[in-house]
């Protein structure tokens, strides 16, 4: 097995420097950690990680914690956590999934947190470690998340564009950072247009938007779009427009948003803002061991640009 003197002699130069290169490689210049990385290559050289994390008083764990349930028939948050941990095994340290029932169990070195709420708001401000959120919050935290508005202002314009005359948001019943700045992107374009505004909002579950357009279809008429902030959403509005008979897209036009799976399983496939989750997950990552390594207070926060996902659930041109 390979020592840590069989990479100084390789590489020429003293142990103490090797150890400097592993433990601390941001106070080495890029030439040097080059010399010794290829040095560790050629002769299989492996630092022990468990003897690092001792000396630097780190556990080299990253808790992963998520609030709200997980709904399982979706990979959202499986997409996350696989970016999450591309960005920590990179820097060998582990990810580990909790809640917030064993949030207290076990020690660790920072946390990355999604499904924060207003009430979660005082517990997570005593936290002592770094912490980066994945949505975007009021409450001064660093976080990762999608530009929501854009995202609805973009396929809002979009529907538009394509000849629907009524545009109709189908929002998730929460108040929360995410939620409002997704009304407000439909609700700027609709002004920018001096279009009249209608706003619905429902639980996330597919069966409530599903009734809501079966109930009220008499008031629907073609060239009608509906401008849904979730996929799952999205989801039940086509079901309920095609259990009544409506044509899609030729005289109704259905949005989402999220873009990780409900989308593609829909028929036709749903047009929706499709969120980079797995590279959100990995810049949660990197940006919590940037506040671990150079011991930041904050690193900032940052918005992943949306991009649309066309499927079959608007028209291809105008009408």
């Amino acid at each position: 097995m390979a020592t840590l003197n069989d990479v100084a002699k390789l590489a020429n130069v003293s142990k103490m420097t090797v150890s400097r290169v592993i433990n601390h490689p941001d106070k080495v210049t890029d030439d040097l950690k080059q010399l010794v990385y290829q040095a560790m290559r050629e002769v299989d050289y492996h630092p022990n990680v468990a003897a690092k994390a001792l000396v630097n008083n780190s556990t080299r764990i990253i808790k992963f914690c998520v609030l709200e349930d997980i709904d399982t028939t979706e990979p959202y948050y499986m997409n996350l956590m696989i970016g999450i941990a591309r960005s920590l095994d990179a820097q060998q340290y582990s990810l580990q999934l909790v809640t917030r029932r064993n949030f207290d169990i076990g020690n660790c070195d920072g946390y990355v947190i999604t499904g924060m709420r207003k009430k979660d708001f005082d517990w997570i401000g005593e936290l002592k470690k770094p912490l980066v959120i994945f949505g975007e919050n009021r409450f001064g935290f660093d976080y990762v998340d999608t530009n929501n508005k854009a995202g609805t202002f973009m396929i809002s314009n979009l529907a538009l564009q394509r000849g629907y005359k009524r545009l109709i948001f189908i929002g998730m019943d929460s108040r929360e950072s995410f939620e409002y700045s997704r009304e407000a992107g439909y609700l700027q374009l609709l002004q920018e247009n001096q279009m009249l505004a209608e706003i619905h909002r429902f639980d996330n579950h597919s069966h409530l938007s599903q009734q809501f357009v079966i109930d009220n279809w008499d008031k629907f008429e073609p060239n009608t779009c509906f401008i849904c902030a979730s996929d799952r959403l999205a989801l039940g509005a086509e079901r309920g427009i095609e259990s009544c008979g409506g044509l899609i897209p030729k005289d109704y036009g259905v949005t989402g948003f999220d873009g990780v799976f409900l989308n593609q399983v829909a028929f036709p496939q749903i047009t929706t803002v499709k969120q980079a989750i797995v590279e959100m997950g990995m810049a949660c990552g990197d940006k919590l061991l940037d506040k671990i390594v150079n011991h930041l207070d904050t690193s900032g926060s940052l918005m992943f640009e949306p991009k649309i996902s066309v499927g079959g659930t608007i028209r291809d041109d105008v009408k």
